[in-house]
């Protein structure tokens, strides 16, 4: 039977939740395109996305007749590319293996490149009405409230009590409105940080609310600082074009085009650093020239500062020694290869005049 709270919050849903273009569409298809398109992405961000990838793949066979090419520059500004990757060979695979239909059984979407338990149990939740339960970190907070957790809501056992408090409220055959009623719950009131109780239909069933500790739920095990690495990649002009070169597959942000360079080693200056990754990359011997620009980014696992700089070619003619293959672009070409958005600002900057210290933070 479900808790008591189920049928405030599917009310409270009727009224408030927000209008997304994939819930318009029970098509299983459009809904995993979403669903993967939001981990760790702003809803307001992926709209724009969802919207022209699905104007240009609208089914799973166009996306996977598309060239991987053309993938990648959907995506590009998204992060996490190892998101698209695994979108296209799983279209593939759904081609190949189940006629062109997204299976709803958990254990063959679980099978499909790119796609874990979260994103299955999404799937078959949303676009088919399974009863199960599509915990990620916006559940995870609201039932871990609910419930006034007080250990870690990662670790084994504190998954373990989420899920049983989860389970035990869904409605039978309603867990599409059920998963998305608590997703918008998180999203409009239930807020990591100053959280909206009074305005949330749980309020009278929520323990941590009682307990006045709601700021401090879900418990979190503590964070190790993200390393931060310092890069340096260059800019070599010929005969009014640029070289660049597509990244190995396996890596970070494989298959997106690059400016050669790479991370400094112990006790390297950024000069030092450049001449070597070109030798290594390429097989070239270059100087630096100019500086281009300073730019910060954010990965998942570390933070890293990019110094871009033009460089001259003293010996030797660059050779694919690190890249899947390279090539002479045109400036104003730049924009027709898919990058990562280091590369993409620097690009911007060359357009732009190159020249300038830029700030990506």
């Amino acid at each position: 039977m479900p808790a008591e709270w189920t049928q405030k919050l599917l009310v409270w849903y009727e009224e408030h939740a927000r209008d997304l273009p994939w819930r318009k569409t029970r098509d299983p298809y459009a809904i995993w395109i979403a669903e993967v398109m939001l981990q760790q992405t702003r809803v307001e961000t992926v709209i724009p996305y969802y919207e022209r990838w699905m104007a240009s793949f609208p089914t799973i066979e166009a996306l996977a007749d598309a060239p991987r090419e053309q993938v990648l520059a959907h995506w590009e500004g998204l992060g996490y590319y190892r998101r698209a990757h695994h979108l296209h060979q799983a279209a593939q695979r759904v081609v190949e293996d189940h006629g062109g239909l997204l299976p709803s059984d958990l254990k063959d979407l679980e099978k499909l490149p790119g796609i874990g338990r979260y994103t299955a149990a999404a799937v078959a939740a949303i676009a088919y009405d399974h009863d199960v339960l599509a915990l990620d970190g916006n559940l995870r907070r609201v039932l871990a409230r609910l419930i006034d957790l007080e250990i870690d809501a990662k670790s084994s056992e504190g998954e373990r009590r989420i899920r049983e408090a989860g389970m035990a409220a869904l409605p039978e055959r309603q867990a599409g409105i059920f998963n998305q009623a608590l997703m918008d719950l998180s999203s409009q009131l239930c807020r990591p940080r100053a959280p909206r109780c009074s305005e949330c239909p749980l309020e009278a069933a929520c323990l941590a609310n009682q307990h006045g500790v709601q700021e401090q739920r879900p418990v979190r095990a503590s964070r190790k600082p993200l390393p931060h690495l310092t890069a340096a990649v260059g800019v070599l002009h010929r005969d009014g074009k640029v070289l660049i070169g597509r990244r190995p597959e396996g890596g970070v942000l494989a298959g997106l085009w690059q400016f050669p360079g790479g991370r400094l080693e112990p006790g390297e200056s950024l000069e030092a650093c450049l001449r070597r990754e070109w030798v290594e990359e390429l097989g070239v011997q270059i100087e630096p020239t100019e500086k281009i620009g300073v730019y910060d980014h954010a990965h998942t696992n570390f933070r890293i500062t990019v110094h871009a700089f033009t460089c001259r070619l003293l010996q030797g003619e660059p050779q694919a020694l690190d890249h899947t293959e390279i090539r002479w672009v045109e400036i104003s070409h730049l924009g027709d290869y898919p990058m990562g958005k280091i590369d993409r600002q620097i690009s911007l900057a060359l357009a732009a005049g190159g020249s300038m210290l830029q700030k990506d933070s």
